[in-house]
């Protein structure tokens, strides 16, 4: 289980940030052609906008994309040394507010205030009771129209599977996984699926409008990103996509990163 507790401890603390979340976007190239190759296109639709909430930034890697795309930028995590680095990276800007909340909580957003709700890369590190959670908030804090773009976890999925990865012994499960014996988990949340987060979005109000699932360093699709809006007056049905190619399409904006820097 991921809990808040762990999350805490492991990105206010125990995780070296000396890279600044860089080293997540490696096998992209970098960030600029992960965000332009893979995410921009994702998320073309929702932006420009007037205000845009990112949950857990960690320390601005999207942020510094999303800030010219918007008059108004909320930054919320739960990590103080995070915030502190997104207030360093935006020292002097008063169209950004930088909040550290509970890992839960947006009470620090001020109702019907957001017009796009972004996280990408943080939320999968997170169990159902959080996921629900912040779709409430997050319900809560949209403009009518507004939409929320949010990368979380479908480890559930295969729920006996990790499991039982994750009694191995300690030293068994890492030295198994590097030899391709074994599939990735990438600490995610193993209650959460993709039809766990549609139920939990109606309970709160929201709807589901489409979910691609993908695989994140794995072969099987752990991940899923989910759009959702306030409800309509009439229920909606939602385009699903099961993507196993998302570790491709990374490999071949790597390929070609190097000639545009």
């Amino acid at each position: 289980m991921a809990t808040i507790e762990q999350n805490q401890s492991l990105w206010n603390g125990d995780y070296d940030w000396c890279d600044a979340g860089e080293e997540w976007s490696r096998r992209f190239g970098n960030s600029t052609a992960q965000w332009w190759g893979s995410l921009m296109p994702r998320v073309h639709s929702f932006l420009p906008a007037s205000s845009v909430l990112e949950i857990a930034p960690g320390f601005g890697r999207w942020s510094r994309f999303l800030r010219p795309l918007c008059e108004h930028l909320v930054l919320v995590d739960l990590s103080q040394e995070c915030i502190d680095a997104c207030r360093e990276l935006f020292r002097g800007d008063a169209g950004v507010a930088c909040h550290v909340n509970d890992g839960q909580s947006l009470a620090m957003v001020p109702d019907c205030s957001i017009d796009f709700v972004f996280s990408f890369d943080s939320l999968v590190h997170v169990e159902a009771d959080t996921i629900e959670a912040y779709l409430k908030e997050i319900a809560a804090k949209l403009k009518p129209g507004g939409s929320a773009f949010i990368h979380h976890s479908n480890l559930g999925e295969y729920a006996r599977y990790y499991r039982f990865k994750r009694a191995l012994p300690k030293q068994t499960g890492p030295v198994l996984q590097r030899a391709g014996l074994l599939d990735n988990d990438g600490f995610r949340g193993i209650t959460m699926t993709a039809e766990r987060f549609r139920m939990l979005a109606a309970a709160a109000g929201l709807t589901c409008q489409s979910q691609e699932l993908i695989n994140w360093a794995s072969r099987r699709l752990i991940d899923c990103i989910s759009v959702v809006t306030l409800a309509p007056a009439r229920p909606v049905e939602p385009m699903l996509m099961k993507n196993p190619d998302f570790e491709s399409d990374a490999a071949r904006i790597k390929q070609w990163a190097p000639l545009y820097k």
